[in-house]
């Protein structure tokens, strides 16, 4: 009878588990900024989220191209990942978020604990 109860118990917590991933949103893909000015691609890098800079529309920002803006991003629930954010525009990195809502992706760079936040918008390719 243990034994059953065990085996119920596992296949329970087994279904949870593959039902709740198969709700989450994947963030995984190509990602156009909402003002057209760059792509990123981002993808799993260990247990994580990253996205590099694929494409960059102006030539003085082609150095940008290859750099890892989004990395260590981990899920904290549905469509909603927490990690870093690094700006290449002024060489820093912040504390980041990222939310997905269909096809538009916003990503967040705060300082001072989230006080301050900058946005972006990008639509999947």
């Amino acid at each position: 009878m243990k034994r059953f109860l065990y085996q119920a118990l596992m296949a329970t917590i087994s279904s949870a588990f593959f039902i709740g991933a198969a709700y989450a949103g994947d963030a995984s893909g190509t990602w156009l900024r909402d003002n057209g000015e760059s792509k990123v691609k981002i993808g799993s890098c260990g247990t994580a989220l990253c996205g590099s800079v694929i494409w960059e529309k102006e030539a003085a920002k082609q150095g940008s191209v290859g750099k890892r803006v989004f990395y260590d991003m981990v899920s904290e629930g549905d469509n909603k990942w927490k990690g870093k954010a690094f700006n290449p525009e002024d060489g820093k990195t912040y504390t980041g978020t990222m939310t997905l809502n269909g096809d538009k992706l916003t990503t967040a760079g705060c300082v001072l604990g989230g006080l301050i936040c900058r946005s972006v918008t990008w639509v999947r390719q």
